[in-house]
């Protein structure tokens, strides 16, 4: 069964429809690609994956080992490259709040964020920057 359903609205729009919740989301050209910029495009949606799923990875680890990630935040910057156009590399920059982590925690954050099955998905050529401000 499919996981989610996509319609072409025309001027290179698209609505999407995640079949299990009902939840939409509309996705955009770029204006450096014809686009009208009004939404995530395609490629913002990537690098957006990329960092929620760190940031969920993390979330499941810190459960299971009982802190707190309430209120962390990523900055995430896309960067695009040509001839193929593609998404060069993706910075993520995570905020924790200031709940003075130990050592044994931030180990378990890096080593969670190095599991994120999105980042393992992605090609190897597309670099993935992350910086942690603990």
């Amino acid at each position: 069964m499919a996981t989610i359903k996509s319609s072409y609205l025309g001027s290179l729009r698209i609505k999407s429809i995640h079949i299990q919740s009902g939840k939409e989301i509309t996705t955009d050209a770029p204006t450096d690609n014809n686009g009208k910029g009004e939404f995530f495009s395609p490629t913002d949606l990537v690098s957006a994956a990329l960092g929620n799923c760190m940031l969920t990875i993390i979330g499941i680890a810190a459960e299971k080992h009982n802190f707190n990630i309430d209120g962390t935040t990523i900055d995430i910057t896309k960067i695009m490259a040509e001839n193929p156009r593609r998404i060069a590399e993706v910075i993520l920059d995570f905020h924790f709040p200031d709940n003075n982590y130990n050592e044994k925690e931030k180990k378990i954050i890096e080593y969670a964020v190095k599991t994120c099955p999105v980042a393992k998905s992605l090609h190897p050529d597309l670099k993935q920057t992350v910086k942690y401000n603990f």
